[in-house]
């Protein structure tokens, strides 16, 4: 039996205005059209939260206030197992802008299921959608 390497990634389910932002993958990336949470890979000296903050200004060119976690879950890919943990998190300032995705939209809770999502972004995007109270808290700074 081969020996999978675990990567471990982050999420950040972004809320605005009673809606959270999905993300469109684009073409030529791995799981290219499939809908995600954007976010991405824990680096070694960093905490999950930390990599959130990091990869959101790298992929949206925004700030985020990362909140609560969502879950964490875990899926088997052909290229390895897939360790995403998913949070709650609220612009701070400018709104998203399309940097890597195809395409990114703003969608209730109840509507998230509609979407063809990343098998490893399955368990937040039900969690959600099933407790939409969660993205109704809000943010602390504000």
């Amino acid at each position: 039996m081969t020996q999978h390497k675990i990567i471990n990634v982050v999420g950040a389910a972004i809320v605005r205005d009673g809606t959270v932002l999905c993300a469109q993958r684009g073409p030529g990336k791995s799981l290219a059209g499939y809908w995600e949470f954007p976010g991405g890979k824990i680096e070694p000296h960093e905490t999950a939260r930390g990599a959130l903050h990091r990869e959101i200004e790298e992929e949206l060119l925004c700030e985020v206030e990362v909140a609560q976690e969502v879950c964490t879950n875990e899926y088997a890919y052909d290229f390895g197992i897939v360790r995403l943990t998913t949070f709650i998190c609220h612009l701070t300032g400018d709104a998203p802008h399309l940097t890597e995705h195809a395409e990114i939209r703003w969608l209730h809770p109840a509507d998230m299921p509609a979407l063809d999502w990343a098998p490893v972004d399955q368990a937040a995007v039900d969690r959600i959608a099933n407790h939409p109270e969660l993205i109704s808290q809000e943010s602390t700074q504000r």
